[in-house]
């Protein structure tokens, strides 16, 4: 599937929805706050649980940790499910998706084999945390990381991810468009950059949120090349699973990317 193929394909299913026990359930996005939903001894039965990093910020960009929460999650789990096979863990009350809040030093975190990190170029880790993640990552564990914009944004986490894998053991590689990630599923003609709905609705429909630098994929490896962490930053991947149901505009114009992105991104990491 290429170019518009894929955009055509991706549209069309979540429009009608592969699977109906969830389609009727996509969350439509709103401004507030949420509760973080933390694991119980429910939250993990065999099934793809998304788990989400809380973390403390020591600045504000946009709102920490909890940016696109639970939508992002919600929405994703959903449609990984029926864009994939993929089987996604449901709540023990209900038919709705699991997804979980997971601090770093939280013995649940080792039960999550992927973890999203939102709004990190404002995190500060402490030692304990610092330790926890490096342990995470070496035993298999896998963070997916957006919605960092700006050179600040990018230095702060840099720095902050560096005491955990030094890059000096751990490389950092480019994750051109070419590299098989992009086309795990989805084959994909450009890395996404796309603008929070907020940014997109102010800017009149433009999709850079003002930021002049380009979207920049780029992982972090082990010792055999096998990727830890990717980082997309510029770019704002989640609020295209989060916003899908609030404005159709901006869902032709963005998710059908946002997911191609996020579902290549989770296969490749529970392939590989």
């Amino acid at each position: 599937m290429r170019g518009r193929a894929l955009a055509a394909l991706v549209i069309a299913i979540l429009c009608a929805g592969a699977g109906t026990g969830y389609a009727q359930r996509i969350f439509a996005g709103f401004y507030g706050t949420t509760p973080p939903r933390r694991p119980t001894a429910q939250s993990f039965q065999g099934g793809f649980t998304f788990c989400r990093v809380m973390f403390t910020s020591d600045r504000r960009e946009k709102r920490g940790w909890d940016t696109d929460y639970p939508g992002a999650d919600i929405n994703f789990s959903i449609r990984l499910a029926e864009l994939t096979k993929t089987r996604v863990a449901k709540q023990a009350t209900g038919t709705d998706p699991e997804y979980v809040v997971v601090r770093l030093t939280d013995p649940e975190l080792f039960k999550c084999p992927y973890v999203l990190f939102e709004d990190a170029g404002t995190i500060a880790l402490s030692e304990a945390e610092v330790a926890s993640f490096r342990d995470y990552l070496l035993k298999g564990g896998f963070a997916f990381v957006s919605d960092y914009w700006g050179e600040l944004a990018r230095e702060q986490f840099d720095e902050q991810i560096s005491r955990v894998v030094p890059p000096h053991m751990y490389p950092v590689i480019d994750l051109p468009i070419g590299h098989p990630i992009w086309s795990t599923q989805f084959t994909m003609k450009d890395v996404p950059q796309m603008p929070s709905i907020q940014s997109w609705r102010r800017s009149g429909g433009q999709t850079d949120r003002g930021v002049t630098d380009p979207v920049e994929a780029r992982a972090i490896t082990d010792q055999k090349g096998h990727l830890m962490v990717v980082m997309m930053h510029n770019t704002d991947i989640p609020d295209s699973w989060e916003r899908e149901g609030e404005d159709p505009q901006y869902f032709y114009r963005f998710s059908p990317d946002g997911y191609a992105t996020g579902i290549n991104v989770f296969l490749y990491a529970i392939t590989h």
